[in-house]
């Protein structure tokens, strides 16, 4: 697939108007109404695919983060994601933004139009956050997110009516939810569709609402749902899981659910990215003679070999003991840097062996004497 801001012709930093600029234009020049060419048709397919991500803030994120994969549910595009039944759905919705609804997308050439689906629109989209431990957004698992959410009436079979009684077909509109109407665009006469104002593009009308929630088919209530977390996601990821939304009017399809997640830092570790980073403390006596070190990852204990000679700043590092990437292809590694221990309070002998380690490499030290270090105080007052 090719990258959506070369398609549109478009900077990675074009504003929302430049990028519908350029979609308008590549619109006019690809569409089959004004372009008979066959590979026309397939490139203004892709070029709608890259306005309809690139327009919209939250897909965009995602496709900046993680490219199309983002968009089919890896990444911060979160579960189910991007699919092509999607796009196909939302393509004549861009189309008719621009110019109307004659579309052969939609099912119906220029001038024919296009007969909307009658029926119920779908449910709101609900967003929540979660609050995830660090060890949770690294290796990912199942949690629960708790929301308020509309549901299908249980008394009514989320059809609106009263028990006993049923909608009836709207008159104006015939039952189609829609009134067709002509008129005029950049690309000549096409008949176009609007919703009925009678029935709210239903397509029926309830006469005896149902006592319970009084039309809608739909109620409030409190639900808890599990989710899935992918392995490396990372603070202000969000995740979409489709259909776990609000239910629409009268039976009406489910929204989406998005989760913002929210990670705790680890008292141990940071994170660079796939990279997992931790400072280590080691004594002198360790760095300069060498030493075998018990370390604990995330993973479980590992052993850690500190050569001789060993300085502060020496980063080694853990191959595949970071964080697992959102694509599932491989894990960072664990950078453990270097921090030299110099000891601040020293017993009596060890002050002594100390002394004679320096007198054998002959390295000058500061006597005994405290009148030598206020002397040394004082000389930079």
């Amino acid at each position: 697939m090719e990258d959506f801001y070369q398609l549109l012709g478009v900077s990675p930093q074009a504003t929302e108007d430049e990028i519908k600029r350029a979609f308008r234009k590549l619109a006019r020049e690809l569409h089959p109404d004004t372009n008979s060419d066959p590979a026309a048709t397939e490139e203004f397919k892709k070029v709608a695919l890259a306005y309809e991500t690139l327009s919209d803030p939250e897909r965009r994120r995602r496709y900046d983060m993680f490219g199309i994969e983002g968009l089919r549910g890896t990444g911060g595009g979160g579960a189910g994601g991007f699919t092509s039944e999607t796009f196909a759905a939302g393509l004549s919705d861009i189309f008719e933004q621009f110019f109307g609804s004659g579309s052969p997308f939609g099912g119906g050439g220029a001038g024919g139009g296009r007969r909307g689906r009658a029926g119920p629109p779908p449910g709101p989209n609900l967003e929540v956050n979660l609050e995830l431990a660090f060890a949770d957004a690294v290796f990912g698992g199942t949690q629960e997110v708790r929301v308020r959410v509309p549901l299908a009436c249980e008394t009514c079979g989320a059809t609106g009516a009263r028990p006993g009684t049923r909608a009836e077909p709207c008159g104006p509109c015939n039952g189609t939810g829609q009134i067709r109407q002509v008129r005029q665009s950049i690309l000549g006469q096409m008949v176009t569709t609007g919703r009925c104002n009678r029935c709210g593009g239903m397509g029926e009308v309830v006469r005896a609402p149902c006592p319970d929630c009084h039309g809608e088919g739909r109620r409030l209530r409190e639900q808890a749902y599990p989710v899935d977390i992918p392995a490396g996601v990372d603070n202000g990821n969000t995740l979409r899981f489709p259909e776990m939304g609000g239910a629409g009017p009268r039976g009406g399809a489910r929204g989406d659910l998005y989760v913002h997640l929210r990670v705790r830092p680890h008292d141990r570790f940071q994170r660079q990215g796939f990279d997992l980073i931790h400072t280590l403390e080691v004594p002198f006596t360790q760095a300069a003679l060498g030493a075998y070190i018990r370390f604990e990852t995330l993973d479980g204990t590992e052993d850690l070999v500190i050569p001789r000679g060993t300085q502060s700043g020496r980063v080694f590092h853990l191959r595949g003991r970071g964080v697992p990437h959102v694509d599932g292809r491989g894990r960072g590694d664990l950078q453990v840097k270097i921090q030299v221990e110099t000891p601040d309070k020293l017993t009596k002998e060890e002050e002594h062996l100390l002394r004679q380690f320096a007198a054998e490499r002959g390295e000058e030290v500061a006597s005994a004497d405290s009148g030598f270090f206020s002397k040394i105080r004082s000389a930079f007052k």
